[in-house]
């Protein structure tokens, strides 16, 4: 049924860029499930920054916690589904103090439900896992987790990519 892309790399790598090139190409219907919210007004300016690059017809889900309300809604109305970013999905659950295996079984059925639908679904996320060790206990567990999810979501997507200053490698 549905065919996942991952699209995985560091911060301002051109994850979201890619991921919008790879809709355009694909799909004329497209939702974009967003999971930032804006809690200054700098991240109000990156968030509209964000909407501006994204063609005026597609369907934005603004859902920093339940990705699955938003694939539900979504349905099969959609040719392609784009989920930005999991890793701030990963920041908000856990700042709600929601345990890790929660968040894992979250992750698994948002991969079982892409592969229900119709059509495809691309699914950004920033790999954690290339820098320091946190220097907090909330920082070393946010890395753990969203390298879980990561993991995760890599192993139930039929192609993934890794961006790095704007290039991008093929994974699998």
């Amino acid at each position: 049924m549905g065919k996942i892309t991952f699209i995985i790399g560091g911060a301002r790598s051109g994850k979201s860029s890619k991921a919008i090139a790879l809709a355009k190409e694909k799909a004329a219907s497209v939702a974009f499930i967003a999971t930032c919210e804006a809690l200054d007004k700098e991240m109000s300016r990156r968030i509209a920054a964000h909407k501006r690059s994204r063609p005026a017809g597609w369907k934005t889900f603004e859902c920093p916690r339940d990705i699955s309300l938003a694939l539900k809604k979504a349905g099969n109305k959609f040719e392609v589904i784009i989920i930005d970013c999991l890793t701030l999905w990963v920041s908000n659950l856990l700042l709600e103090r929601t345990k890790e295996k929660l968040i894992e079984g979250k992750t698994k059925r948002i991969i079982a439900a892409l592969k229900k639908i119709k059509g495809g679904s691309i699914i950004v996320s920033n790999e954690v896992g290339l820098g320091i060790v946190p220097g907090n206990e909330l920082g070393r567990a946010f890395r753990d987790i969203a390298g879980r999810v990561n993991q995760i979501v890599a192993q139930g997507a039929d192609e993934v990519f890794f961006m790095a200053a704007g290039l991008v490698v093929k994974l699998k």
